[in-house]
């Protein structure tokens, strides 16, 4: 009998760390193993916005009626909220479990300009807590939840906006200067508000502070822009279909979800959207983009979990990440981790994309002070063209001055805040036409380390460049530089174990 117990016990043991016991059992993901995604599931159920009380004419706002459409849906059981054809005005849309908002081709959700219409919320905004305008779309604590369709969903946002001067064409400054808000700067830019300016001239202006309620941000609440959508701590999430544009900051940011499918999807923002980014996927698990066009102002595809202490403190990577089959135009960078990746990433397969005119191709970046560990990154089959800056790029110097040759530097010692990029796999690159075919940039102190570099045709103004960094591998490599004074191709400093073989100049 104490046999057959002890038995049982060892298999019970063995079952639970297989089933909950994630960090004594991790699956090895790779090309043969890919991760896997749940997607939500719906009844057919379907309520239309007009039945409570919905008009198309542009000019209502349709905050109430959506709203009691998604609830009533999401009380019955869940099924289909449907946004017919027309143009619908509204305010914040809550979303609900079970709902899957779908907006019909040839309808437009428009959020509203009237600020007043987004209350002041307890948000996170670029890996740390803030105060923030609620978001014209949200939900927390969802499960089986989806915004579907052909439609627009356009958040406005250029009301939300600064803008400079230099960003707009002469007679775009005109009619921006015409349509209200304030010109600051000594003339060079636009504010849509009194409120606006004062948050840019403010230190931390939606800092969450013990003891200030909504109230006390009241005078620079109009910079503090709203992310189009937002899902927070939701299972099972969908986006397919839709275009989403215009949006006051990043137009989409899951946060600490888990099971997320982006599907067929186009974010658009003008390239002077301050903030502007397409995809910011925030500390999530198992993740599907594919078949999406991102032309945003800032990142297309961002990678995030946490900046600093606080994502440290959260401690919840981004991880088992599949983005594929997808095209980004402008932006800061195609697909990007960092820099607020206090919390890790893992477990992350890119492939089958084009870069067009993005500023950088692949782009990691972090600083001193992030901490958190980026590993067991795959990216393969990658197109670019007209690429602004480096076409593949790490920097751990992220909007800091690094040290000027010959200056002198102090080493800090490794800490929780030190950050780290390891176990990177780049495979079957083309650009045609980049500033810097290759950049990798470490810190004295942690070196950017075993980066596999492969089947690569890369045609730059300058080869590479590889400083701090250790194990770097470059196999059969071509690197055309179209600069015929530049006789740089390879600049390599302060680095270790840097293995060229077959790289053709």
């Amino acid at each position: 009998m104490r046999i057959k117990n002890l038995l049982w016990l060892v298999a019970a043991m063995a079952y639970g760390q297989q089933t909950y016991g994630q960090t004594a059992v991790k699956t090895k993901y790779s090309w043969d193993n890919l991760p896997q995604v749940a997607a939500p599931k719906f009844k057919k159920d379907t309520l239309n916005i007009m039945k409570f009380g919905a008009v198309a004419d542009g000019i209502t706002l349709n905050t109430k009626s959506i709203n009691e459409a998604i609830a009533q849906s999401s009380k019955k059981g869940g099924g289909v909220v449907l946004v017919p054809a027309g143009l619908w005005l509204t305010g914040p849309i809550v979303m609900k479990s079970n709902v899957n908002l779908s907006v019909s081709q040839s309808a437009t959700l428009l959020f509203t300009t009237d600020f007043d219409q987004y209350p002041l919320v307890e948000g996170n905004y670029e890996g740390l807590p803030s105060m923030r305008n609620q978001s014209p779309i949200s939900g927390t604590n969802l499960v089986n939840v989806a915004i579907t369709g052909a439609g627009i969903i356009d958040g406005d946002g250029d009301a939300w906006r600064r803008v400079h001067k230099d960003q707009l064409t002469e007679s775009e400054w005109k009619d921006k200067v015409k349509s209200g808000g304030l010109v600051a700067d000594g003339g060079r830019t636009w504010y849509p508000s009194v409120k606006t300016l004062k948050g840019q001239q403010t230190t931390n202006p939606g800092a969450i502070v013990p003891g200030k309620t909504a109230k006390d941000y009241d005078d620079v609440k109009d910079f503090l822009r709203p992310n189009l959508v937002v899902f927070t701590k939701c299972k099972n999430v969908l986006l397919e279909g839709v275009t989403f544009q215009n949006s006051a900051a990043w137009a989409l940011h899951p946060l600490m979800c888990e099971n997320l499918t982006i599907r067929n999807i186009n974010v658009k923002n003008p390239d002077y959207a301050h903030n502007g980014d397409g995809l910011d996927i925030e500390s999530c698990k198992n993740v599907l983009v594919e078949g999406s066009v991102f032309d945003v102002g800032d990142d297309g595809i961002c990678i995030k979990s946490g900046k600093d202490k606080a994502g440290r403190d959260r401690g919840m990577a981004t991880e088992n990440v599949i983005i594929r089959n997808s095209v980004v135009y402008k932006g800061h960078g195609g697909v990007v981790i960092g820099s607020e990746m206090s919390g890790g990433a893992r477990n992350i397969f890119v492939y089958d994309c084009t870069f067009l005119g993005t500023d950088k191709g692949i782009r990691f970046k972090t600083t001193r002070g992030r901490g958190g560990v980026v590993d067991n990154v795959h990216i393969k089959n990658i197109a670019m063209r007209n690429i602004v800056h480096e076409a593949i790029y790490f920097d751990m110097y992220y909007f800091v001055k690094a040290p000027a040759p010959g200056e002198k530097v102090v080493i800090p010692a490794v800490t929780e805040e030190t950050p780290e990029f390891k176990d990177v796999y780049i495979d079957n690159v083309v650009c045609n036409g980049a500033e810097k075919g290759i950049f990798i940039r470490g810190l004295p102190e942690m070196k950017v380390k075993n980066i596999y570099l492969s089947n690569m045709v890369l045609k730059s103004s300058f080869g590479s460049e590889i400083i701090d960094a250790h194990n770097i591998s470059l196999k059969n490599v071509k690197l055309i530089v179209d600069n015929p004074k530049n006789n740089q191709n390879i600049m390599v400093k302060d680095s270790q174990d840097v293995y060229a073989d077959a790289v053709k100049l």
